[in-house]
Formats: structure tokens, sequence, C-alpha cells
């Protein structure tokens, strides 16, 4: 039975332009949750390829495949799934460095208090690394285990998760989900897009001559941005110099053994690259300034980091960091590369689309499109990129890298808002979350101790506690972390008994 509501809205014909990730998952998402009299059709051309760089992700997508009604085994059994506890920086302060952006608790709080004040009065300061003993994820990442359930259901385990999959194989099973509800597919390439007299998009056009109309239009059609750029020609806002890497390779290389449950971002010369570990193969991928190193010289240093053969040839990607100003313009929405591109520093992608669904959702128009509403999931988007943009310029910034590019990043000046923030922290570790900001106040004190942003004091309530309280409470916390990675069996054996993909033919 449809449990969706039946009620008369002005998006009766909704059209998604594009599919991949962005547009399935906003098919999948919208036929789960708008009114059932809704019609929804997906165009897309099997000989447009796609991205495919987004495969790593943040633990919110644990929340979209449960609204959707996806069991996690089947999910990862369908992408070729692993679990993901964090992204582990290498060499970000030079070679040899590395911390760990973990998922989930650090240490707990006291009162008003987070946990780190605490930690920097027992001398945190002068040992940083120590802050991870005190992180079940970081500590059980480290050891290369995982479980969903840590075995103490008494005790809170302080773990969270996400996952590395394939992002085409995730945006197939997205649209058997989609279509199984409803959705209609529409194979084709668009020729043109007509406009009605308010400007608006009235019906786009396929090569072969067919139109569909639609009431609300949603733009997942890549970097090329079909409706909301070249058809609406919203201006874009280009932040290439506060991020200034734009170019990436890509290229998959042999499964990883055992499966780490991490992402790594590895730091070189003129940018970073990834290593995602997939149950059947693992993804490699190369940022690059491509002011400070050629193409073929990437290709080179990609290819030379693999430690194994790379099936297939290295895929390239060329972008510009930055988004359109507004995401939402009269009856189009854009979602996914449409709507701008940050670089997967921090698996951010995918959130975004997420994110750029659940707002539409909020804000479905009814009877008509109300602009105040419009405006007001324009604001809230803007205020949401503006702030991940700020945490992945803190990568660059707060580096200890000897290379021409990296001493370039330290100089640049930065936005104000990231210059109060790390202000802040400097002084007594203070953090302060705005609105509904994606990085809460764990993300950001890992990122800035482990890349050596270190406060020069703490909150003046953590002396509440007397000297031999603190011990006691930093070595509770430290044991907490420990013995939760200590029950856990290996990444590998979970994955195994929960979730392990079908074996891959292997052709002569």
């Amino acid at each position: 039975m449809d449990s969706r509501p039946a009620a008369d809205h002005i998006a009766q014909r909704v059209v998604i332009v594009g599919g991949g990730t962005a547009g399935w998952m906003t098919a999948a998402a919208l036929a789960r949750f708008v009114p059932a009299s809704t019609h929804i059709t997906l165009i897309e051309s099997d000989a447009i390829g796609t991205v495919g760089v987004g495969e790593a992700t943040i633990p919110g997508i644990r929340l979209f495949n449960q609204m959707l009604g996806l069991d996690e085994a089947e999910f990862l059994r369908a992408t070729h799934g692993s679990f993901k506890l964090g992204i582990r920086f290498e060499g970000w302060s030079g070679e040899g460095s590395g911390y760990l952006h973990a998922f989930g608790s650090i240490g707990r709080a006291l009162g008003l208090v987070p946990f780190h004040h605490y930690w920097l009065r027992g001398g945190g300061a002068a040992n940083p690394a120590s802050l991870w003993g005190h992180s079940p994820g970081a500590q059980a990442a480290m050891a290369g285990r995982f479980a969903t359930d840590p075995g103490r259901p008494d005790l809170p385990s302080g773990l969270a998760w996400a996952y590395h999959f394939d992002a085409s194989l995730y945006a197939a099973l997205l649209r058997r989900h989609a279509e199984s509800a409803g959705v209609v597919r529409i194979e084709g390439k668009i020729a043109s897009v007509a406009r009605d007299a308010a400007g608006r998009v009235e019906h786009v056009a396929l090569e072969g001559g067919h139109r569909e109309p639609g009431d609300l239009f949603i733009d997942c059609s890549g970097f090329r941005a079909l409706l909301i750029g070249e058809t609406l020609a919203e201006p874009f806002d280009d932040w290439s110099e506060l991020l200034p890497c734009d170019r990436a390779l890509a290229v998959a290389g042999e499964r990883a053994s055992p499966l780490p449950p991490y992402t790594r971002a590895i730091a070189h010369g003129a940018g970073w690259r990834w290593r995602i570990p997939l149950q059947h193969r693992t993804g490699n991928g190369l940022v690059y300034d491509s002011r400070y190193l050629s193409d073929d010289e990437a290709a080179d240093r990609l290819l030379a980091a693999l430690g194994g053969e790379a099936i297939g040839a290295p895929r390239s990607l060329r972008f510009t960091t930055g988004r359109r100003k507004r995401a939402w313009v009269g009856n189009c929405v854009a979602l996914g590369l449409a709507a701008g591109f940050l670089e997967p520093l921090e698996s951010t992608s995918i959130h975004l689309i997420q994110s750029g669904i659940a707002r539409l959702l909020e804000y479905w128009p009814g009877q008509t499109l109300q602009p105040v509403e419009i405006d007001a999931y324009n604001r809230e988007t803007a205020a949401e990129w503006l702030a991940i943009r700020d945490f992945l310029i803190l990568h660059y910034h707060a580096n200890a890298r000897h290379e021409a590019f990296w001493a370039e990043r330290r100089a640049v000046p930065l936005p104000d808002s990231l210059t109060a923030r790390i202000a802040l922290f400097r002084a007594n570790g203070r953090f302060r979350r705005e609105g509904d900001e994606l990085f809460a106040e764990a993300a950001w004190v890992q990122v800035m101790i482990g890349q050596g942003i270190l406060p020069a004091g703490h909150h003046a309530l953590a002396e509440t506690l007397s000297a031999h309280e603190l011990d006691d409470f930093l070595n509770l916390t430290r044991r907490h972390a420990a013995q939760v990675a200590a029950r856990l069996p290996t990444h590998d054996a979970f994955l195994a008994a929960h979730g392990a993909a079908p074996a891959q033919k292997v052709f002569a």
C-alpha cells in the first residue's frame, strides 16, 4: 500500500535531467516521499558517462539508505561496499606525519564542557597524538576492526560509520528501487530546452523530437549544468583562489588485503591522492593544481603509487571549485555537480546531494511556488556549502610541507569566517557550530589538532575536577576506546558475514 499523501500540488510533473548518483538518489527519494499523484520522469543517456569519483561517504548516508528501506547487507553486496570509520590524512604536516579524522565520539563531555578541554588540561597539547587514544572509532580503524554491534549493549560504543562503494553500482541499485516505485526513465540526449513567458523551464526536447514537459525540473546533468547554467544562466561563484586544485585523475587498482576500514588522503607536492578500499578493487585518485603539476607528471605519480597493477587507464577530470549562487531558480533545482563542486577531500559530494534532496522535500511546493520558500532553500544551501568550503580550506592552510604549492596555501588570506574560527580555537580550544552546518566540533578539533593548531589554554570549567579525578576520567575514556576496539572482529571477517559481494567472474 502506498503511504504517500495524495494532494494537489504545483509539482504534478517532475522531470529529473540526468542520472548517475545524483539523479537516481533524487528519483528514489522523491518516489518514496512526494505525493502519490506526482509523475516522476528521469531522462538520461547511456552514451553520456558519469564522473564516478564519489565512492567514499560520511555517516549521514546511512540515514538516507534507511529512509529508502535499503537493507545494509543488501546495499553492501550490490555496491561491493566496505565500511568506513574515518579518513586518515597522511603527509599534510610533512612526510611521515599522519592523523585520523575519525567518526563518532572522542571521550565524552562532562556537563557543559566538551571532552577535549579535559584532555588539554591533562597535558594533551604536549602530546597531540594522544587525543585519538580516547576515540573508539580511531582505535578500531587503525586496528582494522569493525562491527555494527560492539558487544556491550549496556554501554554506548561511540562508534559511527559510513561506507566506501562503487558509485555506478549504487546508482544502478537506486535505479531499480526507483523504477519499482513508479519512476519512468527515458533514454536519450536532450537537444534543447524551452522556457515559458515567465522565463521558467517549460519542457526539454530530446534528439528525435520527443518533448517532456514538467512543473518542476531537477538538474542533475553534472558539470554541464544544462538547466541551471546553460539555460537559466545562474552565475557561478568561483572559489579557485581558495581551493585551487583543478584536475583529478582516477584509476582502479587491485583489492587491498586486509581491507582498511578508512579512506586515505595522502598529500603530495601539488595536492593529494585518495585510496578507497572496496571489496573487489581499490579506488585511487590524484587531485592536483595544474599550475604546479602537468597532466603527464600527475599520471606518472598516480600509477607509481598504486602498489600493484592498474585496472584500466586513468580517467581525467577537470573542474573549478565553487557553486551556483542559487541552487533553486524558478522551477529548476540543481543537485550534484550541476549545483557546484567541492573536491572529495572530506567525502562530502554525495552528502551534498543528500542534503539538497532533504531540503527540497522540506520546501516541497504546494499549490504555488513561493519565492520566500525558494529564498530560504537557497540561503540554507549557501550556508552549508560555505561551511564545508571553510573546512576544506583549513586542511590546506594548516600544512607544514615545503613545496611551493603548499607554501602558497599557507600564505593565501583566509575567509573572515575561517580566520575567526581558528583564532577562537587557538585561544582556549573553543569551537562554535553555526546553525545546521555539517561538521560538528569533533571533526574540526581533530583536523586542527592533527595539523598543528593547538590551543594556548582550555575551558576554565575544566578546572572543576581535581587532579586525581582528571586522571581517573582520562584513563576511563582511554580504556573504553581500547576495549571497544578489542571486542570487534576484523573488518574483513565482519564484511564476509554481513554483506559480502558475489565473486566476480574472471575471463581469460
